[in-house]
């Protein structure tokens, strides 16, 4: 479960190799100045999600407050991301990673960019309205832009205005998992602690 992010993330090193076993078909992934992430995988590409637990089995958990895509399961192909989703929930936060195999008979919905129609969606889902989708995925934007997303909600900014804050900001990825069949997607490969000093699982 994705939560509202609190307090300051102590960020990863810029350059860092993390190594993953050899039997789960995972080559290395890198920090990158860059943030941009690049796992090779023979079946599926690798997903992250960043808790302050081990998540064995996803679940989908209404909470108080909506989420950019509606109630789901978050994760992002960035390491990077997942590891800051991690740090600001737990001292000892824990990365899930997971294999994620697409069902093309499943409902998906694709934002390849920052548009007028992703910033109308996320409107309507934080605003608790629903979609008809199994999985959603698209830009997840910096603290910055979602200022200015929550601005634009309330009505305090324009539309025009949030393109002009935004135009120059360079949002990361996320994907959010919204019924049973999505999940069944996700196959759980390894947690790791984020910090030194921790036993791999």
């Amino acid at each position: 479960m994705i939560c509202k992010e609190q307090g300051r993330a102590r960020g990863p090193p810029s350059e860092k190799i993390v190594p993953f076993s050899q039997k789960h078909g995972i080559l290395e992934v890198r920090f990158s100045r860059a943030e941009r992430w690049a796992v090779r995988m023979d079946d599926g590409i690798l997903l992250f999600h960043g808790s302050k637990e081990e998540v064995i089995y996803p679940e989908i958990r209404i909470t108080r407050y909506t989420k950019d895509f509606s109630w789901g399961f978050y994760c992002t192909k960035s390491y990077q991301q997942a590891y800051r989703w991690a740090d600001r929930r737990s001292a000892d936060g824990i990365v899930n990673v997971y294999r994620y195999r697409e069902n093309p008979a499943l409902k998906i919905l694709r934002f390849s960019e920052m548009s007028d129609k992703w910033l109308d969606f996320i409107a309507q889902c934080r605003a608790g309205g629903s979609h008809p989708y199994d999985i959603v995925e698209g830009p997840m934007a910096d603290d910055t832009i979602w200022d200015f997303v929550n601005g634009f909600i309330s009505g305090k900014i324009s539309r025009s205005v949030f393109w002009e804050y935004a135009r120059f900001k360079h949002p990361t990825h996320q994907i959010s998992f919204h019924t049973v069949n999505a999940l069944r997607c996700l196959t759980f490969e390894r947690s790791e602690h984020i910090h030194d000093g921790k036993t791999e699982r």
